[in-house]
């Protein structure tokens, strides 16, 4: 369904009436290409050597005054001084910053050996949140805390793939976020540990084997898109009733269809089975929910929402890593929600299920790569535009578009795209982390 508000303040009158009102001011987020360059800034003693990254982002040095991206590197950031230049470097361009521009600020995971330290590291994080909440205009903020800054060339170049995507249109809907890598697990140097960069960035799945649950509609349908337009062999799987759906999806993308009940016993043998070759990309997307206040549900929904949501992920996640099924160097990215983060009324089963994945990520991804090379992570959308939003009552639906930094609802294709980067072959140092795609929600952190 259409935003008619976003399209209602992109005119004159709209612009005039909402400002005179105090009314939120979306700005139309740019998903395409950047026209502007890129700002490179510096606080504290920094050892890190950004250019050779920063060049092949595709954004060159920024000789206008509007930069369409800025980037701080702050892991030099070592005590309350020198968080005194992070102000000094971001206060005079911060209004600069093009509408739908990204503003990444590098930093390092807070050390529990120097209290100085971890103070202002974690500083840059309450930082970082609020200037997301007050840049306006579209334009997001985020933090990438680098576990391996004080190595020049592992801290850049495992970040790599991490700084392509918050720095390009594709991450339009991710705002207020802290990514660590190299952490949890992570890999380090570049070239080892599930890091490889691809021989062409604009296909770093081809030759790779994707399967997505929930595949045949909505986010599952975008992703399985996605995916395959990076070169991925996609196995586009959903329930039998939907194999239609899933066959037409699964041609339209010269991939295959796997009609399967994923809360089957043996879902994860199955799976093994159709896609002999192994799977270098598990996305974990199939979801249900059974609304309802707690006193008013019945077993059947709590049961059904935790059986597909977080059970059935348990069940073959276990099973197709007992069985080597998911490729050394391959990615596993389950899908959260906001609703597991901060909660929502009427929905402790859904609720309940999505805070599961959660620990799930962030017990498992450590384990996963030590024992099998095999990163996991999670995406956690916000209001995403879907034929299921579209169904929620009026005011409903327009408190959720508009209760987020950047006062609009997402699309599909924005989970999708945050799904991909955890996908990249180049992304094997984000490893156990969990990545709100949610426009910095005003809903939990």
């Amino acid at each position: 369904m259409a935003d008619r508000y976003l399209s209602f303040t992109g005119t004159a009158p709209g612009r005039f009436l909402t400002r005179r009102l105090g009314l939120p001011q979306p700005a139309a987020l740019e998903r395409g290409a950047f026209s502007g360059g890129l700002l490179h800034l510096t606080a504290g003693k920094t050892v890190l050597d950004l250019a050779p990254v920063l060049a092949r982002t595709g954004l060159g040095p920024d000789d206008t005054g509007r930069p369409a991206a800025v980037v701080l590197d702050a892991t030099g950031v070592r005590d309350v001084d020198a968080l005194a230049e992070v102000h000094a470097a971001l206060h005079p361009v911060v209004r600069s910053v093009a509408t739908s521009g990204r503003v990444v600020v590098l930093g390092t995971p807070p050390d529990p050996a120097d209290h100085h330290q971890a103070a202002v590291q974690q500083a840059l994080e309450g930082f970082t949140r609020s200037l997301g909440k007050e840049i306006g205009r579209g334009r997001t903020v985020n933090l990438v805390r680098l576990a391996d800054a004080a190595h020049a060339d592992a801290g850049a170049g495992a970040a790599e793939s991490t700084l392509r995507f918050l720095l390009s249109p594709a991450s339009a809907y991710v705002s207020g976020q802290v990514v660590e890598v190299g952490g949890a697990g992570g890999a380090g140097a570049p070239g080892t540990d599930g890091i490889t960069a691809p021989d062409d960035w604009e296909l770093p799945l081809a030759g790779r084997t994707a399967l997505v649950t929930g595949a045949a509609r909505g986010i599952g349908a975008a992703v399985a898109r996605t995916l395959a337009g990076q070169g991925a062999q996609v196995v586009v799987l959903d329930v039998p009733q939907a194999e239609d759906e899933a066959r037409r999806a699964a041609e339209r993308l010269g991939g295959t269809a796997l009609p399967l009940d994923i809360t089957a016993g043996d879902a994860g043998e199955r799976i093994a089975a159709a896609v002999p070759g192994g799977i270098d990309v598990l996305v974990h997307n199939a979801g249900i929910t059974r609304d309802r206040r707690l006193a008013n549900m019945p077993a059947d929904r709590w049961g059904s929402v935790l059986d597909v949501n977080l059970a059935s992920v348990l069940r073959t996640t276990d099973a197709l890593l007992a069985a080597g099924a998911v490729n050394r160097g391959g990615r596993i990215v389950a899908t959260a929600s906001i609703a597991g983060i901060a909660g929502n009324a009427g929905q402790t089963n859904y609720g309940a299920s999505k805070a599961g994945i959660v620990g799930l990520v962030r017990s498992l991804a450590p384990r996963a790569l030590a024992g099998h090379g095999v990163t996991v992570n999670a995406v956690a959308p916000g209001f995403i535009e879907t034929r299921m939003t579209a169904a929620v009552p009026l005011f409903i639906r327009e408190a959720g578009r508009r209760m987020n930094s950047l006062a609009q609802g997402g699309l599909p294709a924005d989970v999708a795209e945050t799904t991909a980067w955890l996908a990249h072959p180049a992304s094997g140092a984000v490893n156990g982390q969990v990545v709100r795609v949610c426009g910095q929600s005003l809903l939990g952190a």
